[in-house]
């Protein structure tokens, strides 16, 4: 007699596994194994023509008597009521995947077609799902004209909601009368346009457990003053801050006010950071990550303010060149577990300080381009003065760079890192930009990675290649 695990323990089990393809074999097994992986599969909706097959029959009715021929035809109705088991919804691409399926029809009879299948779709999701996220942003396939809100069912819907991304020129009453449904927004992102909805501050501080919010203010948007007092009201709550931008600097003296702030990314140009100084003298005493995604402030601002800070911060991310920076990293970061950085040519000196100055250092990012520190140099170092917890090591290659390292420079790194003391398995990750060539391109050095995996002394290795489409293809090597 098999012994069969209860449902609650294979949605446990299958939240852990990695990746779509392992879910998909899951469906193979049996039916109950088949549920739990479909509900897991289906939290966003992965196929229209399924969506479009389990309308109730009203909603096939209207569909029919509008004359719209889009229902499947095969005799045998989906295995599940796959709507249930979405949660979250993407509104855009719902108009986008809804044109791609009506675009054989009628030009002159589209739009009223395309505004039918919306209505009917939104209807049925407001009256059968309970929704955790949703993106509302303008862009192709933005859906205008359908009040979903008002919709039948769509307070139960949205009431749970924890997570919400928009644009700012939304309707002002669409936010107004998603204040009065959603109070429990956990993650919010807005993106900020040449105008702002008052309806937005009525929902930004309705939030009662606000715990991360993102703000991406557009080159025509003149500031976010308006804003900042709801932003605010949320001082004690909010523990991740995100502020990216261009054009007109943003403010921010406010940031001092998140007494409570963990995670603080900042991406802007250098003028961008024009009110950093507002900033250096501010100590967040629960800051543990700081990232700079594109440009940095003033260096004596940014130093003055890891004077204040620096020692708390176990995540520092920026990708620009500044040796005193890092010098600084070495000298007020000690406590840092997660780098993320770049040295140029002559930087050896300062990578050994880094080295020897973080000594609770596990992971770095390093940026390479021609200008950069040899291949050769970075992994001596790491393998002679990197901590004893130092396990994960990745290589972002930048457009049009073209690894010059020999296999035998990379045998020995592995080499010395078989006889460190205690020996801990090193993780390698190659992040290739573009038309860049990194270590992996060559068979050589491939064959010695392929050894020392067999060996223990990889534990994982894997190349990321980004397209110039800026998607990434994450390609893992199967050693």
């Amino acid at each position: 007699m098999t012994c069969q695990l209860p449902i609650d323990c294979l949605h446990e089990i299958f939240e852990y596994l990695e990746g779509k393809v392992t879910l998909h074999s899951c469906l193979l097994v049996n039916r109950l194994w088949c549920e739990v992986s479909v509900q897991i599969l289906w939290r966003s909706i992965r196929n229209y023509h399924t969506l479009i097959a389990c309308l109730p029959n009203e909603s096939r009715e209207i569909l029919i008597k509008n004359e719209i021929m889009i229902l499947t035809t095969t005799s045998n109705p989906p295995l599940f009521n796959y709507i249930s088991f979405v949660k979250e919804l993407r509104i855009n691409e719902i108009g986008k995947n809804i044109y791609k399926i009506l675009r054989n029809s009628h030009p002159n009879t589209y739009n009223d077609k395309y505004t039918v299948v919306i209505q009917e779709i939104f209807k049925t999701l407001m009256n059968q799902i309970s929704l955790k996220k949703m993106n509302l942003f303008y862009g192709w396939g933005y859906i205008r004209d359908t009040p979903f809100i008002t919709y039948p069912g769509a307070m139960e819907c949205l009431k749970n909601l924890s997570e919400f991304n928009c644009d700012s020129n939304i309707h002002s009453e669409f936010f107004y009368q998603l204040s009065q449904i959603c109070n429990d927004l956990q993650s919010l992102k807005i993106r900020i346009n040449s105008s702002t909805s008052d309806g937005l501050t009525d929902l930004i501080t309705a939030q009662q457990n606000l715990k991360h919010l993102t703000i991406i203010k557009s080159y025509y948007c003149k500031g976010i003053s308006n804003m900042i007092p709801s932003i605010t009201s949320h001082s004690n709550g909010l523990i991740k801050l995100n502020l990216c931008g261009n054009g007109h600097p943003i403010p921010f003296s406010f940031i001092s006010k998140f007494t409570n702030l963990q995670e603080l990314i900042l991406t802007f140009n250098y003028w961008g950071f024009k009110d950093f100084e507002k900033l250096q003298d501010v100590t967040l005493s629960h800051l543990r990550v700081l990232k700079f995604k594109y440009g940095l402030p003033k260096h004596e601002y940014l130093r003055n303010f890891l004077e204040n800070n620096g020692t708390n911060l176990e995540k520092f991310y920026h990708r620009l060149y500044d040796q005193s920076l890092s010098l600084a990293i070495a000298s007020l970061c000690s406590n840092v577990k997660s780098l993320r950085t770049v040295f140029f040519h002559n930087d050896l000196e300062t990578l050994k300080e880094i080295l020897n100055g973080c000594r609770r250092l596990e992971s770095m990012k390093v940026r390479y381009d021609n200008s950069c520190l040899s291949e050769k140099e970075l992994l001596e170092a790491i393998a002679i003065y990197s901590p004893r917890n130092f396990f994960e090591l990745k290589i972002d290659y930048d457009h049009g760079f073209h690894s010059e390292l020999k296999s035998v420079d990379l045998e020995s790194f592995f080499k010395r890192w078989t006889n460190r003391v205690p020996q801990k398995p090193i993780s390698l990750i190659l992040i290739n930009k573009y038309h860049a060539n990194s270590l992996a391109d060559k068979k050589e050095n491939m064959s010695i990675i392929e050894t020392y995996t067999k060996l223990g002394v990889i534990k994982k290795f894997e190349v990321k290649k980004l397209e110039f489409h800026n998607s990434i293809n994450y390609k893992k090597i199967n050693l």
